[in-house]
């Protein structure tokens, strides 16, 4: 291999195991069933909707929910718009939303490990909370 070839490739590699590490938490990703890679779109805990900065205290206290019959149900995540995890590691929790009846569309998914995700269509598209 020539000098200059090895030199190419050298480069290529570092670029290329450099790129994992130049990701920015504000993503513009937004993971969906068909976009089945890693990237997701970001909020943080202070940009979310006051009903869902709420929630999210209610989720870390244990309740009382809005919903008692539906929160903290597991969300099986079928369509897999999240990452894969074994069934019953994600929970679901309501998101009330003003002059909307019954439930709405927005909700707080919580990881068994730790993580949120919040989702404002109804689990079409989710965005990981930062705290």
């Amino acid at each position: 291999m020539s000098c200059v070839k090895y030199w190419i490739l050298l480069l290529a590699l570092t670029i290329a195991c450099a790129l994992p590490f130049t990701a920015q938490a504000d993503s513009v990703s937004i993971f969906t069933a068909d976009s089945h890679h890693s990237t997701q779109a970001i909020i943080k805990a202070g940009d979310l909707p006051h009903q869902a900065q709420n929630t999210l205290a209610l989720i870390k206290r244990g309740g009382p929910f809005s919903h008692p019959e539906k929160d903290g149900t597991v969300f099986g995540n079928r369509e897999g718009r999240l990452p894969h995890k074994p069934r019953g590691y994600y929970r679901e929790y309501t998101v009330p939303t003003p002059g909307v009846r019954g439930r709405g569309a927005r909700r707080i998914v919580a990881g068994s490990c730790g993580e949120f995700y919040y989702t404002d269509d109804h689990y079409t598209t989710f965005r990981r909370i930062l705290e």
